[in-house]
């Protein structure tokens, strides 16, 4: 059955021991780390990971029987100041070289934009910023490569250098190494300003059907080089998406999605994104439900 894992960062912010306290009560078998998120009390320069370093951190997590899933290093691969970007690939780098002493393979990032934040810049969709992506990916993939590790690439509708299935799609086939793989954000991936009808409609709830065609077409693009997907939720209103809520409680049909994951990649870790801790066990009661009753389906 699918393996349903949290966000660290979600759960508190402190020592490794203390987040893995607070994560042990949802009985989830895998996590999203991102250090300098979940544990701002631990030194972050590059240059400090070591083996033992890691080491010390997933032993607090595998105490408690959680695996780290994805290490999170989130950084802007396309960031307009040259130095600064050097530096955080730099950065990312490092974690993948220490990675496996986590006991995590998969690194992942989103592909930034044209402003040092990551805000939305009308020169991130340009053919020069996706040349300067691929230069950096490139970067990280032979580092990658070099350590047995992977890099997660995450996609961000209307805002990101990688913005829609068609980019993501090319950017694998642009850099062909099975050491770049996907993070499959479907919330992400909606359009900001609302998922086309088969009649050209957008509607502030995308039907069902129109849902499911968007998910398959996601899976035939680059389905085999999916690794872990995170789940959350969506509204449009007023013809813009919030795509930022809790899972269990928007218009995405998860359901549907979950039924989808398990057809192309049943055992894949789901993390939920932006899960409130007061309503967290409930919301993976019902997704576990949902996931053995579509289990029993597919297997029927």
């Amino acid at each position: 059955m699918l393996q349903f894992g949290l966000r660290a960062h979600d759960f508190g912010r402190g020592t490794a021991d203390s987040v893995a306290a607070s994560i042990a009560p949802y009985r989830v078998p895998t996590i999203q780390l991102a250090l300098s998120k979940a544990l701002p009390g631990e030194p972050t320069a590059t240059g400090i990971l070591s083996p033992g370093y890691a080491r010390r951190i997933s032993n607090a997590f595998f105490k408690h029987g959680i695996s780290i899933a994805v290490l999170g290093c989130y950084i802007n691969p396309v960031h307009p100041d040259a130095g600064a970007r050097s530096a955080a690939l730099a950065r990312f780098e490092e974690h993948l070289r220490f990675a496996r002493d986590f006991g995590c393979a998969v690194v992942g990032t989103e592909t930034g934009s044209c402003n040092a934040d990551c805000s939305f810049h009308p020169e991130t969709a340009s053919e020069k910023t996706f040349g300067i992506l691929i230069a950096s990916l490139e970067r990280l993939v032979r580092t990658a490569e070099s350590y047995g590790t992977i890099v997660g690439v995450e996609a961000v509708a209307g805002q990101h250098t990688i913005d829609s299935i068609a980019r993501m799609s090319r950017l694998l086939a642009t850099i062909d190494s099975p050491n770049l793989q996907v993070i499959y954000d479907p919330v992400n991936l909606l359009p900001i300003h609302g998922l086309e009808e088969p009649d050209g409609s957008l509607l502030d709830v995308p039907s069902d059907h129109t849902q499911q065609r968007f998910f398959d077409q996601a899976f035939q693009a680059f389905g085999d080089r999916i690794v872990a997907v995170h789940l959350k939720d969506f509204r449009y209103r007023h013809g813009l998406k919030q795509g930022d809520l809790c899972p269990l409680s928007g218009d995405l049909d998860t359901a549907a999605l979950i039924k989808t994951i398990i057809r192309h990649k049943p055992y894949i870790d789901v993390l939920l994104e932006n899960s409130a801790p007061s309503l967290t066990a409930a919301v993976l009661e019902r997704l576990r439900a949902m996931a053995r009753s579509r289990q029993s389906d597919s297997s029927s």
